[in-house]
């Protein structure tokens, strides 16, 4: 859908972008515990996504506003990751806005609202491989259309074991202007990732270029998975 905020995008670069990490669920599918902080080859899932942020391609990523980590327990922990891959003062660890693990829409709005740049990147804690172009391949796709938001398209096994293109809905690049929007729908009772990006122009980026790690996108959602993921 054309929308009034997507008219007339500037020409951003990847300086002008916030990154989010989510980590604020509740990981009942691993016991309850905190997946962000769970080992991966040694080290937390997300120190892995946030040092992938620190080596993004294409740009001065380094130049970032500034980095969120949506986080509804453990804070320090997460601050204290956050700070080893981008340094002391760079990073901003927040909780929900409704303490009732509402889905990752509500750490989209909390991110938006503590944005001070024009667009807003969000990865999960879950995916450590996601891919170093990531911001690029995004912002490029979203300049080229001139779209509001820029999702990521990865190929993903169908029950039938078939792959196919699928939507990953929580890698994505937004404008910070859609904050209002964001808030109008979360209030309204709506909780779906795609049911809101829906009312916007979005652009589906796929990621299945015959260079790209087809486990790139892969996310550990139980302690099989994340051994699984850990042994490709």
């Amino acid at each position: 859908m054309q929308t009034p905020e997507s008219s007339n995008v500037p020409a951003f670069t990847l300086s002008d972008t916030t990154a989010l990490v989510l980590a604020g669920g509740r990981g009942l599918r691993m016991g309850g515990v905190d997946k962000g902080l769970q080992p991966f080859h040694g080290q937390p899932m997300a120190q892995h996504a946030l040092s992938r942020l620190a080596a993004q391609q294409g740009g001065p990523l380094q130049g970032l506003h500034s980095v969120l980590i949506n986080a509804n327990r453990n804070a320090d922990d997460y601050l204290a990751l956050g700070e080893a891959a981008w340094g002391a003062g760079r990073v901003q660890v927040f909780a929900d806005r409704v303490q009732d693990f509402s889905g990752p829409l509500v750490g989209f709005q909390a991110g938006l609202d503590l944005c001070t740049s024009p667009l807003l990147l969000t990865v999960p804690c879950d995916s450590p491989l996601f891919p170093l172009d990531l911001a690029q391949r995004l912002l490029d796709a979203l300049h080229a259309t001139q779209a509001d938001i820029a999702v990521v398209q990865a190929p993903e096994a169908g029950r039938d074991g078939q792959q196919s293109l699928r939507s990953q809905p929580v890698f994505c690049l937004m404008r910070a202007s859609l904050l209002g929007s964001l808030s109008r729908f979360l209030e309204s009772g709506g909780r779906k990732v795609d049911a809101w990006t829906a009312q916007h122009r979005v652009v589906q980026v796929p990621f299945n270029l015959s260079s790209d790690d087809p486990h790139a996108f892969a996310n550990a959602n139980t302690l099989d998975e994340l051994r699984q993921l850990e042994a490709s």
